[in-house]
C-alpha cells in the first residue's frame, strides 16, 4: 500500500527522484508511473522507496508490485518547465526590498525563486501565470528564474542601481478627508522610478510621477496623523506628516444659472456650506476649468463643456457634496455685427449700442477683459451697455448667453484730450480769424469753443492740432475741444477791440525820415503795425492810448496814418510832409 509520494509533481522529461512511503514494500519486483516502469528504483525499507520518474505527460498513478500483488496507486503530475515572459520593474535598489511581479507559463507549483544566485526574500504564487516575489539585496544586473517541478525557467534580467534615496520635503494640501479620495501634491527629489506611495502604511489609491522632484497621489481613507513615504529604486523615503481631519462633507444647496451653454464657459454660482478649504468642483465627473472659493457659502466656477443634465458636486477636506442639477443648453452662439458709438474715454460711463443676433439672454457684456459696469437685453438684437473703464486703444466687446460666447467687436478708449496752446491767442470782436489749436489727443474732435461759443468752423489736422474759426465774441474766454474721450482744459484766448485813432502830433513834418509822430486813441496796446500811406513805420507802445511812430520818408503832401491790432485796423488821420523851403 502507497500513502504518499514526495514530491508529487516533476519534469516532463522525467529523472525526478521521488520517495514512496507506505506499507509492505517486501521485495518490490517493479515501480510504474502509469504503465510505464521507474527508470530506475531503490527499496529502502517495508516502508519506503525511493524511484526515478520516467518521461510522461499528465498526471498518472504511481503503483508498487511485489510477490502479494500490486499496490493502489498515487497521484503524480508531470508539469512543463516554467518558462518567464516578464517582469515589473526590471530595476530595484541595491539594498532590495523592491516587489517585482513575474509573469510567464507553469508556474503554479514553484517551489524557489531566484536572483542570480540568491533566494528571493519571499515570494506568492499568483495563478500559473504570475508570481510576486520580493527582490533580496543584490549589485549589477542579475538573471531573475523560478524553479519548479517542472525544472527551473529560463532568466529574466533584472538591475540593482545606485539610485539616491528618495526624499519627500513637503505635501499640499497638508491634510484631507479622512474617507480619502483627495489628490495631494509631494514635493522633494529622487522621485524618477518611484514603485509605491504609502499614507502611513496604506498605499496611495493612485500616484503619477509628474518629474523627478513631484509626485501627485489620491489619498487612500485613514485617520489622524500619518507619514506618507516615497519608494524608488533608491530605498523608501523619508516621511512628511499628513493628517486626515474631521472636516464637514460641503453640502451644495443651489447653483445660478442653472444652464449654461454646451460649450462651457460660463461663470456659475454655487451656494452652500461647507465649501472652506474645497479642492474639486464637477460637472457630472468633469472638473469645472476654474473655481474661486469665495467664502465658506460660495464658490464660483467657471462650467467646463458637457452636454444634458448633469450633477454639480464639491469636495473637500471633509468629503464629497451632495449634487445639484445643472443643465447644459443647445442654444445658439450670440453673434455681434456692431457696436455704437465705437469709441468712448477711459474713463468709461458712457452708454454704447450692440447689435446683432441671438441675444436674448445674454448673461455677460465685456469690454476686453473687463466687465460692462451694467447691461440692459433690450431685444434679441440689440443690447445697451454701460463702458467700463480701460486703458487707451482698442478692445474686443464680446457677449456670453447661454449658447456661449460671441465673436468681439472693435471699440477705442480714447484718451482725454488736452490743449497746449492757441496761435494767435487773441483776435477781433467781430471773429472771423484762423486759431491753431495743439495739444493731444485730438483726433475725432466733434466740437471747439471758444468759451460758450462753438467755432465758427474747425478741422482736425492731426492728433496733436486743430484749426478753428473764432466766433464773435469779447474779453478773455477758454478754448476748448470736445472728443470721444471727454472734454478737453482750457486755453485762453482775448478778444481785442478795433483800435481808434483820435489825433496826431505833430501833424506835419519834412520830406525826409526821422520825426517822431505820437499817436493818440485807443485800444493801441496789441499795436502790430504803424502804416504811413502804405509805408510802414518803426512804432513804440508807450500805453493803451499812444504810440509813438518815426515818421518814413515820403514825397510832400499829406499821407493817412492808421494803425494794425489783432483786434483790426483803425481809423486814418492825416500827416503831411512840407518841403524844405528853397531861397
Amino acid at each position: 500500500m502507497i500513502s504518499s509520494v514526495t514530491p508529487a509533481a516533476g519534469s516532463t522529461g522525467g529523472g525526478t527522484l521521488v520517495t514512496l512511503t507506505g506499507s509492505n514494500f517486501i521485495q518490490p519486483s517493479a515501480v510504474r508511473f502509469g504503465p510505464i516502469l521507474a527508470t530506475s528504483f531503490t527499496a529502502v525499507s517495508a516502508t519506503q522507496i525511493t524511484a526515478v520518474a520516467p518521461p510522461g505527460n499528465g498526471t498518472v498513478q504511481i503503483t508498487v508490485t511485489t510477490q502479494g500483488g500490486t499496490s493502489n496507486g498515487v497521484a503524480y503530475s508531470y508539469a512543463g518547465a516554467p518558462a518567464l515572459t516578464g517582469i515589473t520593474p526590471t530595476t530595484g535598489p541595491a539594498s532590495g526590498g523592491t516587489v517585482v511581479t513575474l509573469t510567464g507559463t507553469n508556474l503554479l507549483a514553484a517551489t524557489a525563486v531566484r536572483f542570480g544566485a540568491a533566494n528571493a526574500t519571499t515570494f506568492t504564487v499568483i495563478s500559473a501565470t504570475q508570481i510576486t516575489a520580493v527582490a533580496p539585496p543584490g549589485s549589477g544586473t542579475v538573471q531573475v528564474t523560478v524553479t519548479g517541478p517542472g525544472g527551473t525557467s529560463n532568466g529574466v534580467a533584472y538591475g540593482y542601481v545606485s539610485a539616491p534615496v528618495p526624499v519627500v520635503s513637503g505635501v499640499s494640501p497638508g491634510q484631507g478627508p479622512a474617507v480619502g479620495g483627495n489628490t495631494v501634491t509631494l514635493t522633494g527629489s529622487g522621485f524618477t522610478g518611484a514603485t509605491a506611495v504609502r499614507f502611513g502604511s496604506t498605499s496611495a489609491s493612485s500616484f503619477t510621477v509628474v518629474s523627478a522632484t513631484q509626485i501627485t497621489a489620491v489619498a487612500p481613507p485613514g485617520s489622524g496623523t500619518v507619514q506618507v513615504t516615497v519608494t524608488g529604486p533608491g530605498g523608501t523615503s523619508n516621511g512628511v506628516a499628513y493628517g486626515y481631519v474631521s472636516a464637514p462633507v460641503p453640502v451644495v444647496s443651489g447653483v445660478s444659472p442653472g444652464q449654461g451653454p454646451a460649450v462651457g464657459g460660463n461663470t456659475v454660482t454655487l451656494t452652500g456650506s461647507g465649501f472652506t478649504g474645497a479642492t474639486a468642483v464637477r460637472f457630472g465627473s468633469a472638473p469645472a476649468s476654474s473655481f474661486t472659493v469665495v467664502s465658506a457659502t460660495q464658490i464660483t466656477v467657471v462650467a467646463p463643456p458637457g452636454s444634458g443634465t448633469v450633477q454639480v458636486t464639491v469636495t473637500g477636506p471633509g468629503g464629497t457634496s451632495n449634487g445639484v442639477a445643472y443643465g447644459y443648453v443647445s442654444a445658439p452662439v450670440p453673434v455681434l455685427t456692431s457696436v455704437s458709438p465705437g469709441q468712448g474715454p477711459v474713463g468709461g460711463g458712457n452708454t454704447v449700442t450692440l447689435t446683432g443676433s441671438d441675444l436674448t439672454g445674454v448673461t455677460a457684456v465685456t469690454f476686453g477683459s473687463t466687465p460692462a459696469a451694467s447691461f440692459s437685453v433690450v431685444s434679441a438684437t440689440q443690447i445697451t451697455a454701460v463702458a467700463p473703464p480701460g486703458a487707451t486703444g482698442p478692445v474686443q466687446i464680446t457677449v456670453t448667453g447661454p449658447g456661449g460666447t460671441s465673436n468681439g467687436v472693435t471699440y477705442f478708449y480714447v484718451g482725454v484730450p488736452t490743449l497746449t496752446g492757441a496761435a494767435p491767442a487773441l483776435g477781433p470782436v467781430a471773429g472771423g480769424n484762423t486759431v491753431t489749436l495743439t495739444g493731444t489727443n485730438l483726433l475725432g474732435a466733434t466740437a471747439v469753443r471758444f468759451g460758450a461759443t462753438p467755432a465758427s468752423s474747425f478741422t482736425v489736422v492731426s492728433a496733436t492740432q486743430i484749426t478753428a474759426v473764432a466766433p464773435p465774441g469779447s474779453g478773455t474766454v477758454q478754448i476748448t475741444a470736445v472728443t470721444p474721450g471727454g472734454t478737453s482744459n482750457g486755453v485762453a484766448y482775448t478778444y481785442v477791440a478795433v483800435p481808434v485813432l483820435s489825433s496826431l502830433s505833430p501833424t506835419e513834418g519834412p520830406l525826409n525820415a526821422g520825426t517822431t509822430v505820437t499817436l493818440f486813441g485807443s485800444g493801441l496796446t496789441t499795436t502790430s503795425t504803424v502804416l504811413f500811406g502804405t509805408t510802414p513805420a518803426s512804432f513804440t507802445v508807450a500805453s493803451d492810448i499812444w504810440v509813438t511812430a518815426i515818421a518814413p520818408s515820403g514825397p510832400a503832401g499829406p499821407v493817412n496814418v492808421r494803425v494794425t491790432t489783432p483786434g483790426g485796423t483803425s481809423n486814418s488821420l492825416v500827416y503831411t510832409r512840407v518841403a524844405a523851403p528853397g531861397i
